[in-house]
């Protein structure tokens, strides 16, 4: 029986998420599995059915979730459900709810420099079938500065200040970039690039997000 994936993708147009969603879901139909992809979430209101998934894959930013769907979401998660996502579309899709933050491992906090910084993408990691064989890249895009939950299991990361700033005093700090964790049973996978459907569909970031999808589906 083929695995069954839940793509779902809104909020915030500047990221694009119709096509990321899109491409998330030609990807993992490639890999033998049925999508469902839907541009609401109404898909979280059957909490039961929200079990039968094995990978959830958010794309929305900067957008409000009522606690129920948040709610059978995590608890999906933490009975084995794998959750995956990339940038804004996981990490700030819902500012005011704790528990998907929680979840989900990081919250974004700010883009130095905003669109179009050159940094490299440093892999950390390298005997980790998630990032083995991709090594260290070079990016043009938005760099996220994130709050990280300290349990995550870090892959790869990018060096802060690219872009002074009034973090800049700090000093230097690698800001994980692509991380794993547990949910109970599930698996999370969180990659901080994908402002917009071109960062991410080709290269090693396309490489390592096929990857990290697959990783949380088991």
């Amino acid at each position: 029986m083929a695995k069954r994936a839940l793509v779902t993708w809104g909020g915030w147009e500047g990221h694009q998420p119709e096509q990321v969603a899109a491409l998330f879901a030609s990807d993992l139909r490639g890999e033998g599995f049925d999508v469902e992809l839907t541009d609401t979430l109404a898909c979280f209101d059957d909490a039961a059915r929200v079990k039968t998934f094995d990978l959830i894959v958010p794309v929305w930013t900067m957008s409000t979730i009522e606690k129920e769907r948040t709610q059978a979401v995590a608890d999906a998660v933490a009975a084995g459900t794998g959750i995956a996502g990339c940038h804004g579309g996981m990490c700030d899709s819902f500012r005011t709810d704790v528990l998907w933050q929680f979840m989900t491992g990081a919250q974004w906090v700010a883009h130095p420099g905003n669109d179009g910084v050159d940094y490299k993408v440093r892999i950390t990691d390298p005997g980790n079938p998630l990032v083995a064989g991709i090594g260290d890249f070079m990016v043009k895009t938005e760099q996220y500065y994130l709050h990280i939950d300290p349990a995550v299991k870090v892959h790869a990361v990018c060096d802060f200040p690219v872009v002074e700033g009034p973090h800049s005093p700090n000093g230097p700090v690698a800001m994980p970039l692509a991380f794993t964790k547990l949910w109970g049973q599930g698996r999370v996978y969180y990659n901080a690039l994908g402002h917009q459907a071109n960062v991410i569909d080709h290269g090693p970031a396309h490489e390592m997000i096929r990857r990290g999808m697959l990783w949380a589906a088991r």
